[in-house]
């Protein structure tokens, strides 16, 4: 950001949203004058960013008049979250897998931890131990031999450490690793925290991400705790992809015999009677499991594995091509 002597003060007082998208911000004379990164935005929603700019400013000591510039030359990378109602429901996995089957599709896909509490992408990336650098005050994400950069506050804290943070440390964390240094990435998966609080708000409001997608099993518990997903999205004017269900069906490796332990067809049926697409069952297999532990994600590699994933990958780029 280039300032003047006193324009770092007058920083603090702008809108989370225009502190996000602030691209440069002088003080002259007494004339403040910010440009803004509006890509994204639609014309509401800027006169909106603009307004609230100039009431933030206004009467701010040395500031006799606010100008404010917008730009949206460079197009913004596109942010697909994937959330859940609860945890324990493979959200991270699918993060992963939807990330690298992406990727093998041809697109320059980043993925983001936005888990703080609980990261898991640097074991399922087999990233563990390895700190991302930084370029100035941006971080540069750490790369991955299956072609996804990723950041995640794993690999920010020692191994084992409990982060006891309250919501505003969770929420600046999360903006350090939506922005950093992508370099060419035109998608941004990024793995949700369970649940509806602090950490996905903030991913709301100041990230706006292109699209949602949730993860449940089929077990009727869970399904409850996805609408419950599903309604923040729909309240945060986030359009919603569609709704994965994850763990369905279970195929004896001895006998052949499939089984449904966490039930079927639940997300299916609440896709459908909620208005929402559904994108696809990813199955309870015992080598998803061990692929994910070992750091070698299923979906960079083939089989009946890989190609679940790719038909999810499929129906979330032809969702992205549409918008």
């Amino acid at each position: 950001m280039t300032a003047g002597p006193d324009a770092d003060t007058l920083k603090p007082l702008l809108p989370p949203l225009a502190q996000q998208r602030l691209q440069s911000l002088r003080l002259t004379d007494g004339v403040a004058v910010l440009v803004l990164d509006v890509g994204g935005l639609d014309s509401v929603e800027r006169e909106r960013l603009e307004a609230a700019v100039k009431d933030a400013l206004a009467g701010a000591p040395g500031v006799s008049e606010v100008r404010v510039a917008m730009t949206a030359d460079k197009p913004r990378r596109r942010i697909i979250a994937v959330g859940s109602g609860k945890g324990g429901v493979g959200k991270s996995t699918v993060s992963t897998n939807l990330a690298i089957a992406l990727a093998r599709m041809g697109r320059k896909v980043g993925l983001v931890d936005a888990d703080i509490y609980g990261p898991s992408q640097p074991r399922l990336l087999g990233t563990e131990g390895i700190k991302p650098k930084a370029r100035g005050d941006k971080l540069i994400p750490v790369p991955t031999r299956w072609g996804v950069p990723v950041l995640s506050m794993g690999q920010l804290i020692e191994a084992g450490k409990a982060i006891a943070w309250r919501g505003p440390m969770a929420s600046n964390a999360l903006g350090q690793l939506v922005d950093a240094d992508w370099g060419d990435i035109d998608t941004l998966v990024v793995d949700l925290p369970p649940g509806t609080g602090d950490v996905q708000l903030t991913m709301l409001q100041r990230h706006k991400p292109t699209g949602a997608v949730i993860v449940s099993t089929p077990q009727d518990l869970a399904l409850i705790d996805a609408a419950r997903a599903l309604q923040l999205f729909d309240v945060g004017q986030v359009p919603v992809v569609g709704i994965v269900e994850n763990m369905a069906g279970y195929m004896c490796p001895h006998c052949g015999e499939v089984s449904d332990p966490f039930g079927q067809g639940g997300a299916e049926a609440t896709a459908k009677t909620l208005g929402h697409a559904f994108l696809g069952r990813i199955p309870l297999d015992i080598a998803i499991r061990q692929q994910s532990d070992a750091g070698t994600p299923p979906a960079a590699g083939d089989g009946p594995q890989a190609e679940a994933f790719a038909t999810l990958a499929r129906r979330v780029a032809a969702w992205l091509d549409n918008q």
